[in-house]
């Protein structure tokens, strides 16, 4: 199965503000931004299933993408929890050293660590294979692509932020 992997667009917030599952739409660029993804992901395809989280920012590109799509919540970002819609300055210094200095393990307050993300994705995954899709397209968002990427790959979650992802960016794997 041919796995298509879509980041969302550039999302309509501030820089330096913490968002995983905050449910922020699309700025300005919308348009503009799914011209250039409609060119590389393939659109209406019958033969395709399409999944998206259900974020906001997602779910817009996911029906310029497909009339039928899937929403499942484990595509949604790492939950920040207590984090979510701070600047990332004005969250307590200490939890956040707490948690950069093992973001695999450790939630943010009231939230989900990357472990927990990954499990989810995974498990995704997983229920995903045993549908004997031919090709998917998941609009999802950068932690599960680099939480996904590193499990295709063989990758140390620790290790998987190294893939640098930009907003409307596609990869793909097959499982």
């Amino acid at each position: 199965m041919e796995v298509i992997l879509v980041r969302h667009t550039t999302p309509n917030i501030a820089k330096g503000i913490c968002y995983g599952q905050a449910d922020i739409g699309a700025t300005t660029t919308f348009e503009e931004e799914v011209s250039i993804i409609l060119k590389k992901v393939p659109v209406n395809d019958t033969d395709i299933t399409y999944y998206s989280s259900p974020l906001q920012r997602c779910k817009l590109l996911a029906e310029k993408l497909s009339s039928t799509v899937i929403f499942d919540n484990r595509l949604k970002e790492l939950d920040f929890g207590d984090w979510e819609l701070q600047k990332w300055n004005d969250i307590d210094k200490k939890e956040l050293d707490v948690w950069m200095n093992d973001f695999v393990k450790t939630p943010a307050k009231n939230g989900e660590s990357y472990i927990d993300l990954h499990n989810r994705t995974t498990d995704f995954l997983t229920e995903l294979k045993a549908k004997n899709h031919q090709k998917v397209v998941l609009v999802t968002h950068a932690g599960v692509m680099r939480s996904l990427w590193a499990y295709t790959n063989n990758i140390p979650l620790e290790k998987s932020f190294e893939l640098k992802l930009n907003y409307g960016d596609i990869l793909s794997f097959h499982l």
